[in-house]
């Protein structure tokens, strides 16, 4: 399975089409005004596929913000969605990867890279602990005070009144939330402590509740899992040449 990143507006209406379908099948309560409109206000998208057939897909907001004097420049990932088969693969992790590799060395000019990620499902939470060595918040550290307050300004900023700045969750007020077995935790899943922490801290994912995490993009914040990605020569699946 490939991944393809490719600016927002180049995807086709064909291709839109497919990324709802594929939403809807796993997600309640998305309606089609609301997808376009989360939609138009992501610069990026990467899809993955085979054959012509849409296996997932993931949206991206790269911008830039000040903290504490510093530009710093954030990705932010909107929906993203996995068909069942894809899940034992290491499409999306490898992709995404390459593809923020990519932008990371032709546009952000050496300025700190922060991903500001979403979670309403412990699956893609778990991604972070396999990839990343710091990041949160998380069930071992305690989240220090300035990415404390980097999280609770990035989220309020992006969400308003949406923004939980007590628990850390953003509530939206027609949320997605996960299909039928896709709410199902195993109990071998419970054992695992970044699993328990996520349900823990964030309790209503089944209502769809986002817990919002962060995490600095450097090489040398990887797991050895990460930066055997970030080493592949993956970046041909990106198209960023083509953007803007």
């Amino acid at each position: 399975m490939t991944g393809r990143l490719l600016a927002r507006a180049e995807l086709a209406r064909a291709e839109r089409d497919a990324m709802f379908a594929l939403l809807t099948a796993h997600f309640e309560g998305v309606d089609r005004a609301t997808f376009d409109r989360d939609l138009d206000e992501k610069n990026w998208v990467l899809l993955f596929g085979d054959g012509g057939t849409l296996e997932g897909f993931t949206t991206l907001l790269v911008y830039d913000t000040v903290d504490a004097g510093e530009i710093i420049s954030v990705v932010y990932s909107g929906d993203t969605i996995m068909r069942r088969n894809a899940w034992s693969t290491s499409a999306l992790p490898r992709s995404w990867i390459a593809a923020v590799r990519a932008l990371r060395e032709r546009d952000l000019h050496g300025r700190r890279l922060y991903w500001l990620l979403l979670t309403s499902g412990f699956r893609t939470y778990r991604l972070l602990p396999v990839f990343w060595r710091e990041f949160y918040p998380r069930h071992d550290s305690a989240t220090p005070e300035s990415i404390r307050s980097l999280i609770s300004r990035l989220s309020s900023e992006r969400f308003g009144a949406c923004y939980d700045r007590d628990r850390g969750v953003v509530r939206f007020a027609v949320p997605q939330r996960l299909r039928g077995s896709l709410q199902d935790v195993s109990p071998g899943r419970l054992a695992d402590p970044h699993v328990a922490f996520f349900l823990e801290r964030n309790p209503g994912w089944r209502r769809g509740d986002e817990l919002v995490s962060l995490t600095e993009i450097a090489f040398d914040n990887l797991t050895p899992a990460g930066r055997r990605l970030w080493l592949q020569d993956g970046r041909a699946t990106a198209r960023v040449e083509r953007a803007g």
